[in-house]
């Protein structure tokens, strides 16, 4: 699984012009999940992202606080592309994507592992809908993490 993370301010989905998901302060995560991904995978990415330390404590400090320490929120857009490789030519190879409904699957497991994980407020977005999503990157904080 390929998961890119930015830490926002405010963050919503769009599918067909209507919002479908949005955020206040929390994590919008774009999640790739690739051939061969599981559940356990799932579990520990979600366990990861929940306890990470990229929010500022009482002395301002980035990396004191976690998404729970300042009841922050989710959202989580699936997006294929993350799987792409460029190794020949220009034109993305996708085939290390899992298959579609296979990573639906794990695409809502992972979901509900953090909304058991404690987070307050977790929204997605349309899984394989064409969407637009609108953010406020605060910091501007984007880590990249793999399981």
């Amino acid at each position: 699984m390929r998961l890119l993370l930015q830490k926002v301010s405010q963050a919503c989905v769009r599918v067909d012009q209507k919002i479908v998901g949005e955020i206040d302060q929390g994590y919008l995560l774009f999640l790739g999940v690739l051939g061969g991904d599981c559940q356990e995978q799932a579990q520990q990415l979600a366990e990861k992202v929940v306890k990470l330390r990229l929010f500022p404590g009482e002395d301002g400090k980035m990396n004191d606080r976690s998404l729970l320490d300042v009841d922050g929120d989710i959202l989580v857009v699936s997006q294929f592309t993350l799987a792409g490789k460029f190794d020949k030519g220009n034109r993305p190879d996708y085939t290390q994507a899992m298959e579609p409904q296979a990573a639906q699957d794990l695409y809502t497991y992972f979901v509900e592992q953090l909304q058991t994980q404690g987070v307050r407020h977790v929204a997605t977005g349309v899984f394989g809908a064409y969407m637009q999503v609108s953010l406020i990157n605060d910091g501007p904080v984007t880590l990249q993490l793999e399981r």
